[in-house]
């Protein structure tokens, strides 16, 4: 049994806790982060990189097989998805990531130590490794442990016929069919890479849409391209129950009039969520009790109740994005070395990897609406954008949101090619206070998608270019109460 003391504790190395342990690094603590294995976390592992890294390859499969002919590609022979070479392209995507997070660690004299870590008193823990149990002190800690795929009762995951999220990143072999319960961003991202490649892919949604709180405007446009590729969509759907067998598995559904239908998979999909890593840690050893979701409450330098205790990441509750715990990391490890600083974000980004890309920033049309506030609303879509035409990426649209009264940048709402690249310079205006008027004056490089930005701020304030516009009463701006 071994005794490590650290000025400073970090359980967990995802997004939030590796970069709160390498500032804190910097701000001269002794850190000691602690894992259970995964350095960089599920985003790195079994999220976000390896994710993307598929869906990037499943859109240049797309491209070529479904598009290649019209930008004049003649292709000898059939393009066919080598599935276990393209699993072996995103491991390696993710091996380098995680590599080169533990080489930062190390580099800025961060302790690292694997195992399993549960709170024995205050500021005391219980650390079981491979070797056996060894103790951890510290005067500080910083509570990173991020979330896991929620479970459906009666869908319990075995990651073979039934698959999480984590489960769907690791298949050995490219399933015929698959059913993804769940219609949320997770569900559909995979699904639409899946669809890409070959699979027959069915979505099945509890509630009356895809994508529950994004802008409608921007979810029909993704609906319409998944129904172009052969993804059949049902929302107002509840799975009620399945039979698994060595074939795959028999799903009843019931739709919203009542009625039941069967229909057999080789996999099934749950992504109906993810739930935060609160329990078995021992938060009751520090005086901490999780809400009734499992996430710790904190204030604004991500501190909990207990003063030497701080949490970051999606145990601090939504949204649960890596960017925001990574921010949150900063924030607090900057308050544990006593500089003044506060988690203040005005403008939190969320990007949707769909095809086309869903990215959002700011209020949308109906909060905006319920907050009472009067309000400009002008869209621009990708087909009248020249470079979305000439790289064959018209579908989709830029959503604006203007305070009517004071000209201030309140939401911007993308769903096309690059949106998520897109969204960052609305998440600046936005978090800079500037005004729609002020990306309508910004010069944007022609051609470029970025021009769709200053294009709808025109249209937002009344005076698109590419697009006809009615002039209102007003100006020609679109007021709305």
């Amino acid at each position: 049994m071994a005794t490590h003391a650290a000025d400073v504790v970090v359980l967990g190395a995802g997004p939030a806790g590796y970069v709160c342990a390498i500032r804190l690094a910097q701000l001269g603590k002794k850190v000691t982060v602690i894992d259970r294995g995964m350095i960089g976390g599920v985003c790195l592992n079994v999220g976000c990189i390896p994710s993307k890294a598929l869906i990037y390859a499943g859109t240049q499969f797309e491209k070529l097989t479904q598009h290649g002919s019209d930008m004049g590609f003649e292709l000898k022979g059939e393009v066919k998805v080598n599935f276990p070479r393209m699993m072996e392209y995103k491991s390696g995507v993710v091996k380098k990531l995680t590599g080169g997070v533990g080489q930062l660690l190390k580099a800025n004299g961060c302790q690292l130590l694997i195992g399993e870590a549960k709170f024995t008193g205050p500021k005391s823990i219980e650390l079981k490794t491979d070797k056996g149990t060894d103790t951890v002190t510290f005067n500080q800690l910083v509570i990173a442990t991020g979330s896991r795929p929620a479970k459906l009762p009666g869908f319990e995951v075995d990651q073979k016929r039934i698959i999480d999220s984590t489960g769907a990143l690791s298949l050995e072999k490219l399933p015929k069919s698959m059913l993804c319960i769940g219609g949320g961003y997770i569900g559909l991202e995979l699904g639409t890479f899946y669809s890409k490649i070959g699979t027959k892919v069915t979505v099945v949604e509890a509630g009356p849409n895809l994508l529950g709180g994004v802008d409608p405007q921007l979810t029909q446009v993704v609906q319409k391209q998944l129904q172009k590729r052969g993804v059949e969509v049902l929302t107002s759907t509840l799975c009620k129950g399945q039979k698994t067998g060595k074939d795959g598995v028999e799903v009843t559904f019931q739709t919203a009039d009542g009625k039941t239908r069967t229909q057999s998979f080789e996999v099934v999909l749950v992504t109906i969520g993810r739930t935060p890593n609160s329990d078995g840690l021992g938060l009751e050893k520090l005086g901490l009790k999780p809400d009734a979701k499992g996430f710790l409450t904190v204030d604004a330098q991500r501190r909990t109740s207990v003063p030497h205790v701080y949490a970051i990441g999606d145990i601090a509750g939504q949204p649960l994005l890596a960017h925001k715990g990574s921010k949150e990391g900063v924030v607090a490890a900057e308050a544990i070395a006593g500089k003044k600083t506060a988690y203040d974000v005005l403008a939190m980004p969320a990007v949707i990897f769909t095809d086309p890309e869903i990215a959002t920033v700011g209020l949308t049309e109906a909060e905006a609406k319920q907050k009472g506030l009067q309000i400009q609303v002008g869209n621009f879509p990708f087909a009248a954008n020249g470079r979305a035409l000439s790289v064959g990426e018209p579908d989709g649209m830029v959503k604006m949101i203007g305070d009517a009264k004071t000209g201030r940048l309140l939401g911007v709402h993308i769903v096309g090619a690059e949106a998520s690249n897109l969204i960052a310079e609305a998440a600046l205006a936005i978090e800079m206070g500037a005004s729609v008027e002020d990306l309508a004056l910004t010069v944007h490089a022609h051609p470029t998608l970025p021009e769709t930005l200053m294009e709808a701020a025109e249209a937002t304030l009344g005076h698109a270019i590419h697009i006809f516009q009615k002039k209102s009463p007003s100006a020609g701006a679109q007021a709305h109460l």
